[in-house]
């Protein structure tokens, strides 16, 4: 059964997102403080998802989720702000969530957010036979120049350096090198990894491009793998030395 962790202080709200959620056919833990949900998460690592508030007692979601990241914890996670301004959205992407939705929030909606981070995470398991190349053999890692990404254990590999990814960050990775070459629209990433947020602005893909130039690039100022094609999209590029430059 998917299990799912509800990180909500607010004991009517926590207790409508267990009672919505177990009806959709989840298994639902709560946790109310930040404080809380880390040390559960030291003890329970079978969570397939987490929803979590920012404005919690003691440490906030932010302080969470870059404790979580920073400690090897990946579960997908959506965050749940009722600060919808873009500085606390790209803030919460910075520290590694995946997806987030500012209250009010319609009860369908978040089920579809929820629905989308299962798949996504099923995606990134499932889909490794699509990459253009294998690396050593296997079929979920992809291997260009000095770096290496594997997509299995979620991790990007930069000569010694190896960088933990979030299933988000994975996922757009993923996207643009089975698209090699090709120019992608903000908008085709939105559809293909977010699960098409009509809702969601496409400059989070930007904030997600600038944290994957940081690991991959060595002059993140001047890409020569991941290029951005103005007014247009972006472009990944394997060889550099093959042609394609950033515009």
């Amino acid at each position: 059964m998917t299990r799912i962790l509800v990180v909500e202080d607010e004991q009517h709200l926590a207790d409508g997102l267990r009672f919505n959620l177990e009806a959709e056919g989840y298994e639902v833990q709560v946790a109310e403080t930040g404080e809380a949900t880390l040390q559960l998460l030291e003890t329970e690592t079978a969570f397939d998802v987490v929803v979590m508030d920012v404005m919690l007692p003691g440490i906030d979601g932010f302080e969470v989720m870059t404790a979580m990241r920073q400690s090897g914890q990946f579960v997908p996670t959506l965050m749940l702000t009722a600060r919808g301004q873009a500085e606390d959205v790209l803030r919460g992407f910075a520290a590694g969530a995946d997806d987030y939705l500012a209250k009010p929030f319609d009860l369908s909606i978040l089920m579809a957010r929820i629905k989308g981070l299962l798949r996504r995470g099923e995606w990134v398991r499932a889909s490794a036979q699509t990459l253009p190349q294998i690396s050593n053999g296997r079929q979920d890692a992809y291997t260009f120049g000095e770096k290496s990404v594997d997509f299995g254990q979620l991790e990007l590999r930069v000569r010694d350096q190896v960088f933990p990814l979030t299933l988000m960050e994975a996922n757009l990775l993923r996207y643009l090198i089975r698209h090699e070459g090709q120019t992608v629209s903000r908008k085709s990433m939105l559809a293909q990894v977010w699960g098409l947020h009509e809702d969601t602005d496409t400059r989070a893909i930007d904030n997600f491009m600038v944290r994957l130039r940081r690991y991959i690039e060595d002059d993140p100022k001047n890409p020569r793998h991941l290029l951005t094609v103005r007014a247009l999209g972006y472009r990944f590029v394997a060889n550099p030395a093959a042609g394609g430059r950033s515009k």
